[in-house]
């Protein structure tokens, strides 16, 4: 079969593994075999081994109105939340099309994940009303389209851990309740299916606590129980899917003190290691005791998103500001190798949550 007239089969493969992410849209509905080419598993495997795959770090960002007055009141009232795209490559920024249906923008502190070219959007809070969203969407880097996806069963939470295995399954875990109870519950997200499955319950409530897949396992950090309000745990559990069990907590998974004021956020290097920003250092897990290796900006106030990549770790937070959600996206890019830190180009706009996508 020919996909482009006149040009051997490699020599026109090639030319599709060139283009552009943004161009996949066009592509996909030029025929169908160039449709049947880039929705292939092995053509962005093959991206990513040529080194044409693009990297896309993924916000919750809040717009910001040019309109108004800074310090004005208005500035203290709920942003319209985008989902803004930075091209780690480029440097380039975009916006996704908004969700169908969702003309307030996106659910308030709904999490982010990614698995091969979609982005998944779980949960969050109703913009005018607060209430907890139940809500899973899906954007295709392939169309560029929204889809609903099944909702999150049981009580509707919010607040909760969420990490993806980056192949089919995504973990939703702990949160609160409408009635801000801490749950124990957990269940993952078959995303090739578009269905929930129920987890058996963690060992401890576990509100506002963090998720990262490691090692084959999820892994579930922090949170706090209903009687602890904003007193983070320092123990961590994790489930083996293939054993359908959760392991042993692990009580000082987190070194320092009696009580841990601040969540961590963790992610996992290529190598292995587990890296976490967590009270304004950065630290590596060796020989289960975290080292501290580097020191956070100054002018980073808090962390929303880090990742690995190619020996760096990219840390997306929010700067100091005293006008609302108006002040700067803040990012730096950690070489791994002499931690030294080089400064993103960044938009003004608060962020929430985000992940990384590569396609």
């Amino acid at each position: 079969m020919e996909l482009i007239p006149n040009l051997p089969y490699d020599v026109a493969r090639e030319c599709l593994l060139r283009s552009s992410y943004k161009q996949f849209p066009v592509i996909a509905s030029v025929c169908r075999g160039w449709n049947r080419e880039v929705s292939l598993s092995e053509f962005f495997q093959q991206r990513q081994a040529s080194g044409h795959s693009q990297e896309l770090l993924i916000m919750s960002q809040a717009r910001i109105d040019a309109d108004r007055e800074p310090g004005s009141g208005k500035n203290f009232a709920s942003p319209e939340y985008r989902v803004a795209v930075l091209e780690s490559g480029s440097g380039l920024w975009t916006e996704l099309p908004p969700i169908p249906g969702q003309s307030n923008g996106l659910p308030l502190f709904c999490k982010m994940v990614s698995i091969g070219s979609d982005l998944i959007v779980l949960g969050g809070l109703d913009p005018v009303t607060w209430q907890a969203s139940d809500s899973v969407f899906v954007f295709s880097f392939l169309n560029s389209k929204w889809r609903a996806g099944a909702n999150m069963p049981g009580v509707k939470r919010s607040f909760f851990g969420c990490a993806s295995d980056s192949d089919r399954t995504v973990l939703v875990a702990g949160g609160h309740d409408e009635e801000k109870q801490a749950l124990t519950s957990a269940m993952v997200y078959d995303l090739a299916e578009d269905k929930w499955t129920f987890l058996p319950d963690m060992s401890r409530e576990r509100d506002e606590c963090k998720a990262i897949f490691h090692a084959g396992k999820f892994h579930v950090i922090g949170g706090y129980a209903t009687e602890e309000q904003g007193q983070f745990s320092k123990s961590a559990e994790s489930f083996d899917v293939s054993m359908w069990l959760w392991g042993p907590v692990k009580e000082e998974f987190l070194d320092g003190g009696e009580t841990v004021s601040t969540p961590i956020y963790a992610t996992t290097a290529e190598d292995g290691d587990l890296f976490a920003c967590w009270r304004g250092d950065v630290m590596v897990l060796k020989n289960d005791t975290w080292q501290k290796v580097s020191q956070i900006p100054a002018d980073m106030y808090s962390v929303a998103y880090v990742v690995t990549r190619s020996g760096k770790l990219i840390v997306i937070g929010n700067g100091k500001t005293l006008a609302g959600y108006s002040g700067s996206t803040v990012g730096y890019i950690c070489d791994l190798s002499s931690f030294r830190w080089v400064k993103l180009e960044t938009h003004v706009g608060h962020v929430q949550a985000g992940c990384f996508l590569e396609v």
